[in-house]
């Protein structure tokens, strides 16, 4: 393919990436380390003016340190052109938002700007990749789109190629991923899709599109399963006296289930899972399919979280002017990502309540900012505990484990802590003096 370098028995190749969110920096700096030459396209001048210096706009562990180490090595840059990233490519993959509609579908505006854009600029054969979270058959809309706007008439294959990576672990799961998926209307893209992935020792599979797009939309909502699953497994055990952990553990060691996903809570959250169920739903309503079950996964996520809010209510009686720490912002450990975080959701609710929030996440408290208004924010999470008539762990951040809880307790009104993610022990919890609530134990 013209541009291409051989080197080791890989054949390196000229990629450009529109999007440069979390999934698609990610794609685009992870490309580059494992050889290619990447330029990553954005629209955001401000975003790529961080970029072209060095910085990195959002948090994602080992992810800075590989943008720095790439674009020294001047196999990754960043621009505003699409046109630029369009020439200077062989290969071509959309990785920008699809945010959900009202009604629980995808907006796919900007899937089909950045479509009329390559279009546009095409001069000659180019491979376009939707890495994006898509509804089946978006890939025909694709296509469609580049041939009626597409002045110089070239040849294309269109992709899907969906992403699996999770948020806090993206550059791992790039790295050593379980699977790639390819989906494809023709063979003619496959060797140079095979090319493109060759350096991460994956399986690859290749599907047609309809089947690639699918198969994103099922595993998330399957994972989403999961999860509701245990949930509504823990408060069987709450009423009965067992511990989820334990029924985790051990349904979790069967080969046909597995341990990952079974973890109690306060149910799913950030830009994927509640967007990908909603619209993997619609979809299904659109083809004439009422998936009844995944509408099941949303009631028991939603009810989870009212439960717990119900938990606090109930052992502190009247939340108004209540002092309470919150430990965690972000959806997630390892992230910085507070979109549709339950965190930020609990934070909501104890507020309509009338409770007065100390809050602290060790990554996101800029972005909550801007989502969270009249709390305090602290930047010690051991001083979040002062002054507090309850403390509350809302993300499962491992720091959190190592809590003064002595200091804690000394500092609180009352020594309570509401554990939305299990990560201490009740006996010890109770051991050092505090009443201690938990999910499923």
């Amino acid at each position: 393919m013209p541009g291409t370098r051989l080197l080791s028995g890989v054949q390196f190749m000229n990629i450009t990436i529109v999007g440069t969110g979390y999934v698609g920096l990610v794609t685009g700096t992870c490309f580059a380390e494992g050889g290619h030459r990447v330029v990553c396209v954005d629209c955001d001048a401000e975003k790529v003016k961080i970029l072209q210096a060095g910085g990195v706009p959002i948090y994602e562990p080992g992810l800075a340190e590989l943008v720095k180490k790439n674009a020294d090595a001047s196999r990754l840059s960043f621009t505003t052109s699409t046109k630029e990233g369009v020439d200077k490519s062989d290969v071509i993959f959309i990785a920008v938002p699809t945010p959900p509609l009202p009604d629980g579908s995808v907006d796919l505006s900007f899937i089909e700007g950045v479509a009329r854009d390559i279009a546009g600029a095409m001069t000659s054969y180019k491979i376009v990749v939707d890495k994006s979270t898509v509804p089946v058959k978006t890939g025909a809309k694709v296509v469609e789109t580049i041939k009626r706007y597409c002045k110089a008439k070239v040849e294309f294959d269109v992709v899907s190629n969906p992403e699996f990576l999770r948020e806090g672990f993206a550059v791992e799961d790039f790295m050593r991923p379980d699977r790639v998926v390819i989906g494809v209307s023709s063979p003619r893209p496959v060797p140079a899709m095979q090319e493109v992935f060759a350096p991460y020792n994956a399986p690859v599979i290749v599907t047609d599109i309809n089947s690639a797009e699918l198969i994103k939309h099922a595993a998330n909502s399957f994972l989403a399963l999961k999860i509701s699953y245990i949930n509504a497994i823990s408060i069987i055990c709450e009423a009965t006296g067992a511990n989820v952990q334990e029924v985790a553990n051990g349904i979790g060691m069967d080969a046909r289930i597995g341990r990952r996903f079974l973890d109690a809570g306060l149910g799913f959250g950030g830009s994927c899972f509640p967007k990908d169920l909603s619209a993997f739903i619609k979809i299904s309503e659109q083809l004439g399919c009422d998936f009844r079950l995944l509408k099941e996964v949303q009631r028991i996520n939603a009810e989870q979280m009212e439960r717990f809010v119900r938990k606090i209510a109930d052992t502190l009686w009247v939340l108004k002017e209540k002092k309470i720490g919150v430990l965690g912002l972000a959806f997630k450990q390892n992230t910085d990502d507070v979109r549709m975080s339950p965190a930020i959701d609990l934070c909501y609710r104890l507020q309509k309540e009338g409770a007065l929030l100390r809050v602290h996440d060790p990554k996101a408290i800029e972005k909550a900012k801007a989502v969270l208004k009249d709390v305090t924010f602290v930047a010690d999470m051991n001083a979040v505990a002062d002054g507090c008539d309850a403390l509350v762990v809302a993300t499962e951040w491992p720091e959190f484990k190592k809590l003064d809880l002595e200091r804690a307790r000394k500092a609180m009104t009352h020594p309570i802590l509401f554990d939305g993610r299990n990560l201490f022990d009740p006996k010890e919890m109770e051991r050092l003096g505090f009443i201690y609530k938990s999910i499923g134990r």
